[in-house]
């Protein structure tokens, strides 16, 4: 096979990966929210009765301390406004992982309550500030090879 083709097959694999049909994302931009009032959607909302902030214990302050799912803290991938986005409007899209899936689902689908008949774009864009500010990206350590001898 030449280099010729080999270049127009992974041109086009890489193409085709580029969804640009009507259900894509591309061009979806939101404009820049509030984290402070995203805080007070989160709190407004209740979702500290489910979920835990690093660093925040007190938004769980009088709430059952068993279930908390925990958004926010260190994390070696940083969690993208589209994912975001997607977790708060279609909760069932992605479960969270680490618990076990009778306490964060019913039947596959999540236990978090839909919210997009009561919340507004604007406290949704605030909301994803906020949470997307509780997020701090911790890097990989390198890994130094000793030099191979015979």
């Amino acid at each position: 096979m030449s280099i010729r083709t080999c270049s127009l097959i992974l041109m086009s694999a890489l193409l085709a990966g580029c969804n640009m049909g009507p259900k894509s994302s591309y061009g979806f931009t939101l404009p820049d929210g509030d984290a402070a009032v995203g805080k007070d959607v989160f709190t407004a909302m209740s979702c500290n009765g489910c979920h835990s902030v690093a660093g925040m214990p007190e938004l769980r302050e009088g709430f059952d301390p068993e279930l908390k799912v925990v958004l926010g803290g260190k994390t070696t991938r940083i969690k993208s406004y589209g994912e975001l986005v997607t977790s708060i409007i279609n909760p069932s899209h992605k479960l969270a992982r680490g618990y076990k899936d009778e306490d964060v689902s019913i039947e596959g689908m999540s236990k978090m309550t839909n919210y997009n008949d009561v919340l507004t774009v604007s406290e949704l864009i605030d909301l994803v500030a906020f949470l997307q500010a509780q997020y701090e990206l911790e890097l990989h350590p390198r890994t130094t090879y000793p030099p191979y001898t015979y």
